[in-house]
């Protein structure tokens, strides 16, 4: 517990060996419920018991990459593909914004139809719609003139995992024309201008270990995002991963902690992978210190074909129920789903 009781007094200036000590008690029952009573109290002293949802619009899963640990890869020809057209994703918003969604996430794979003239086609339509909503991009890895052409035309936040910062972890899980020096790059360049940024990172990503838990500490307390995403990785059938073991939920959950204290202010998601992993994924995580959770609003009839993972939840769902659904599961545990952008509070 001497590590639990420093973290608390001195995160900002933990070392990469103390955080592998502290990573090491995620199965200490008193460790896990000291830093999450910490991690709910800091919490809710910032954000209340308020849960902000978003809105998920998977538009897209063409690809151009081939990470390893992904079904929309380039490679997996079993995968059916599909792209919204643009009416049909003004129709996805517009679903929401009847339902009290006020930030939508436009989320694909790299697809090069997508260029940045339709994308900025894209924002100024829904941000035109829907001025009092923020709109978040998660597309991937774009050049600096293309982030400030989206920037400029109204997006507000983006999304873009690092997935590993340790480099020959990061090589080991994506083929070799990608680079963690671009991914850490673009997200540098977000921030630069001006977006409220998002990084995180699998859990029990093939060949992960406690040392490389403890880079992403590192880089995510340098970088200063202000949403951090992690989930338990698992596994897609239609992948060299296919046959590797999922990452822990209980190691997940004590990282949730664990990034609330070290970036109190962070927008934490409960996210779709947690919930997947365990059915009770979502509620657990804001149990612990997270306070946002991403129902989807694609349509329904293309929600299992943006198959990352295997046995994805939610893709027979209408939003209308999912948002229901959640807000009561949210009640049951002492939160509150709210109508509100859920920007990030300094």
């Amino acid at each position: 517990m001497e590590y639990v009781e420093r973290f608390l007094e001195h995160s900002a200036e933990f070392t990469k060996e103390e955080f592998i000590e502290l990573l090491k008690l995620a199965g200490n029952e008193a460790a896990v419920k000291r830093l999450a009573d910490e991690a709910v109290r800091i919490r809710k002293e910032v954000y209340g018991t308020a849960v902000f949802i978003r809105g998920l619009i998977e538009f897209t899963n063409y690809c151009k990459n081939d990470c390893y640990y992904c079904g929309i890869r380039r490679s997996n020809k079993n995968a059916s593909r599909y792209r919204l057209s643009e009416e049909e994703i003004l129709a996805c918003c517009a679903n929401g914004y009847a339902l009290g969604f006020r930030t939508f996430v436009l989320q694909g794979g790299e697809d090069p139809y997508y260029t940045d003239e339709r994308i900025v086609g894209l924002i100024r339509r829904i941000k035109a719609a829907y001025p009092d909503c923020a709109l978040t991009l998660s597309i991937g890895e774009k050049s600096y003139e293309s982030y400030r052409a989206f920037r400029e035309a109204g997006a507000d936040r983006y999304l873009l995992r690092h997935e590993t910062a340790t480099e020959d972890h990061y090589k080991s899980l994506h083929p070799k024309e990608m680079l963690l020096t671009v991914r850490k790059k673009c997200l540098y360049d977000l921030k630069e201008l001006g977006y409220q940024v998002g990084a995180g990172f699998m859990v029990g990503s093939p060949g992960q270990t406690l040392e490389h838990l403890a880079e992403d500490l590192l880089f995510l307390r340098k970088l200063q995002p202000q949403m951090v995403g992690i989930g338990p990785f698992i596994p897609h059938h239609d992948t060299p991963f296919a046959d590797e073991q999922a990452g822990s939920v209980q190691l997940t959950l004590f990282l949730l902690s664990v990034l609330r204290i070290l970036l109190p202010h962070v927008l934490l998601p409960a996210t779709t992978a947690l919930g997947t992993a365990d059915t009770a994924g979502r509620e657990k995580g804001i149990l612990v210190g997270a306070n946002v959770v991403m129902p989807n609003l694609s349509p329904v009839e293309n929600r299992k074909l943006y198959e990352l993972y295997d046995n994805k939840i939610c893709t027979g769902e209408e939003a209308a129920e999912s948002r229901e659904g959640l807000s009561r599961r949210m009640e049951a545990i002492g939160y509150e789903l709210v109508t509100d952008r859920g920007d990030y509070r300094e």
